[in-house]
């Protein structure tokens, strides 16, 4: 990357979801003139949701693109700029730092906030793209209350689908947990305390079993699913044995838990620290600068560092956090160089 070449901004938010999003707000009613560069999914994972209901402010709900264009036309009454790119590498070892963008752009920016989010691993069955949002998801909490009364499928076999399922309970009529083979992946806190749900006759536990494909309509929601089992597990590996069953099962909702992937490919060459599952440590606390990572002048927000809670609201109050952090860094700076040029000038 060539700096002589590149666009300079004080800050660069990655991400354009909540977290993005709140980061421009207040980063731009400090008059940092943020550039928001969204990527393939502008908005995030909120736009998968047709209505939230837990976001506060709005007691009817509001709809997930609505509320994220709500807040770009905010961020951009203030002074924020928009523009779409997805972040693919940024050099921390030169100041300003470099960014550069799948677009072909090149910039350079005083400070970086990291707010590009985590997908939603999907399973890639018929039906689950076309229905998503529309009686599949892959937020029990963000959805379940809308199925209130039905019978809801739950994939997976970690800590996320056990968390979900029994979230699910206070909605569904019954919960189904389809999970591919016999062993399951989540802690036995999780097993122990859906098993009684299980006695409860609120769960049932469907091992060896797969989701092939899920049926119904944008206008209807999800009428039923074909699900494959195989008592020996991971029936789609088997479709063609005699001892896989396939066969149509009536739901009218399906949740896939089966983990998130967060979006920090362009971090991995830098000095920000990664988990082993890619999600961003910040320096957390009580004090300030609690999301500031192993890069000075680097920030990270929302799902790229919470692989717990993965909230909108929880999001939103990262991206705060992150803005008032950059702001905070960036006047040190400038202090900073206000002090070393009084200086050179004494010296002269």
């Amino acid at each position: 990357m060539s700096s002589e070449t590149a666009d300079h901004r004080r800050l660069i938010i990655a991400g354009s979801g909540i977290a993005g999003l709140t980061a421009a707000i207040y980063a731009a009613r400090s008059n940092l003139d943020p550039l928001v560069l969204e990527g393939d999914e502008p908005g995030g994972q909120l736009t998968l949701t047709t209505d939230v209901e837990n976001y506060p402010g709005f007691p009817d709900g509001v709809g997930g693109t609505e509320l994220v264009n709500d807040m770009k036309e905010q961020a951009k009454q203030f002074g924020a700029e928009i523009t779409h790119g997805i972040v693919e590498d940024v050099d921390d070892e030169t100041r300003p730092f470099e960014v550069e963008v799948n677009t072909g752009d090149t910039y350079t920016a005083d400070a970086v906030i990291a707010a590009s989010g985590a997908s939603a691993r999907t399973l890639g069955v018929p039906g689950e793209d076309d229905l998503m949002g529309f009686g599949v998801s892959t937020c029990a909490t963000c959805d379940g209350a809308f199925f209130r009364g039905e019978d809801m499928l739950v994939v997976g076999g970690g800590d996320a689908a056990f968390e979900e399922a029994d979230f699910l309970t206070r909605f569904a009529d019954t919960v189904y947990l389809v999970h591919r083979r016999e062993e399951f992946r989540a802690e036995d806190y999780w097993i122990d305390r859906l098993m009684d749900k299980v006695d409860d006759g609120d769960v049932e536990i469907m091992k060896n079993t797969e989701l092939l494909e899920v049926h119904g309509s944008q206008e209807e929601g999800v009428d039923h699913v074909t699900l494959a089992q195989n008592e020996s597990g991971y029936p789609k590996d088997n479709l063609d044995d005699d001892e896989t069953e396939q066969f149509d099962f009536d739901v009218g909702a399906v949740f896939v838990a089966i983990g998130h992937t967060p979006n920090t490919d362009y971090l991995e060459d830098t000095g920000v620290e990664l988990d082993d599952e890619g999600y961003v440590s910040t320096l957390g606390g009580e004090g300030g600068n609690q999301t500031a990572t192993g890069v000075e002048g680097l920030f990270a927000a929302g799902d790229v560092v919470d692989h717990h809670y993965q909230q909108a609201i929880t999001a939103g109050g990262m991206g705060c956090k992150a803005a008032m952090d950059a702001d905070a860094y960036l006047e040190r700076e400038l202090s900073a160089e206000s002090g070393a040029e009084a200086a050179a000038e004494a010296d002269d």
